[in-house]
């Protein structure tokens, strides 16, 4: 979401983006044109769904037909911005054929993830490639002043070379729905409402909301709705629900799956708090997303949290996803008497996606800039 919706409003400021992919299903179009300037293009790499770690054995391929479209369409690109590591690698290859700039944002760190410890470890040819990128390219996007830190401490990046732009959130689609409107759509009564979104990892810290449950007491127990997971997730689903059963909490759960971006602002509407439970995230799109629908959140010390819960009316930052932290948060919050939506909502405006669109572009302009000496220097 991060890359369409960045890519979408460079695309109305005048920008021409091309965002490449790996086709992953047999029915993705080759080419298709999100939005102004926009296109997005699925390129043969390796057949159907496969592994994460499995896709680096296909980057050559990947580069080599994103090389050969490249060509055919007589093309020319100023300056790379690639996402992940892995997309990483192919910018860093690409940047030396092309003699242009290349920007990168990694969204969640290898290191980061195994020092944590928790869910599988990521391996060591992540954790290296992740160290090439951060040497070879021109600049890094990180999300929050925690990222640069792990940067620098894990990756040795060069702090000169790090910028901090934050992540945005979409004010046209998220913006909020009456309550009633929302819970009636939803088919939900009128009891208190929790919400989770987001994918089904244990870094995600459901387990630790789950247990949280049970620490809350009185007669309105409020009802978790829990949304996000796929086909990959099945086994971390029937984890999740095999928990609820043993901590007797399974008829307060609801485990809704996927859902489209565009029904997401009825579920925040609906809820009375969002939760973010994690144990670490690069930034944190759902708390602004739920804040522009106006709901408060309920988040661990995570990501871009400090800078987005600045008010005790947005919601509350636990010190971390203990059951009895994020409980005494929760309770907090749901004790207090709703709060103003759209006061809420004004207090993100800033992180809209035209905002956000601008602080890139200052990166791209400093970038090609600092190249172009570098490539050309006077005599």
């Amino acid at each position: 979401m991060y890359i369409q919706e960045l890519a979408r409003e460079l695309g109305r400021k005048g920008h021409f983006v091309d965002i490449y992919t790996r086709a992953h299903q047999s029915e993705h179009e080759p080419l298709i044109n999100l939005g102004q300037n926009t296109r997005l293009i699925h390129l043969d790499a390796g057949e159907g769904e496969i592994p994460k770690i499995a896709v680096y054995c296909q980057l050559q391929k990947f580069i080599c037909s994103l090389e050969n479209f490249r060509k055919q369409s007589s093309l020319h690109y100023d300056l790379i911005h690639s996402h992940y590591w892995l997309s990483g690698l192919a910018g860093g290859q690409l940047r030396v054929q092309w003699h242009v700039p290349h920007i990168v944002m990694f969204h969640t760190l290898g290191a980061v993830k195994n020092r944590i410890g928790i869910g599988e470890n990521e391996p060591e040819l992540r954790i290296e490639s992740e160290r090439d990128v951060v040497a070879d390219c021109e600049r890094i996007v990180a999300a929050t002043m925690g990222e640069r830190e792990e940067l620098i401490h894990h990756y040795d990046a060069s702090p000169r070379k790090i910028s901090i732009i934050p992540c945005g959130v979409n004010l046209d689609l998220f913006k909020p729905i009456g309550r009633e409107i929302a819970l009636k759509e939803l088919g939900l009564d009128h009891q208190k409402v929790i919400l989770f979104v987001g994918r089904m990892d244990p870094l995600k810290g459901l387990s630790q909301l789950f247990m949280a449950l049970t620490q809350l007491t009185g007669d309105d127990v409020p009802r978790l709705i829990v949304v996000g997971g796929d086909d990959h997730s099945r086994a971390e689903i029937q984890a999740l629900r095999g928990l609820a059963k043993k901590l007797r909490i399974q008829k307060q759960v609801s485990f809704i799956g996927a859902v489209a971006q565009e029904r997401l602002p009825l579920f925040y509407s609906a809820a009375d708090i969002c939760i973010i439970p994690s144990y670490y995230e690069s930034f944190g799109m759902v708390a602004l997303e739920s804040l522009a629908c106006g709901t408060p959140v309920v988040a661990t010390d995570v990501g871009g949290m400090r800078g987005i819960i600045r008010h005790g009316e947005m919601g509350y930052i636990a010190p971390s996803n203990s059951p009895r932290h994020l409980s005494s948060k929760i309770a907090q919050l749901l004790s207090q008497r709703g709060g103003s939506v759209e006061r809420r909502r004004a207090m993100i405006a800033e992180f809209s996606w035209g905002n956000i669109a601008d602080m890139v572009l200052r990166e791209y302009n400093g970038v090609l800039r600092q190249y172009s000496h570098r490539v050309n220097p006077r005599p």
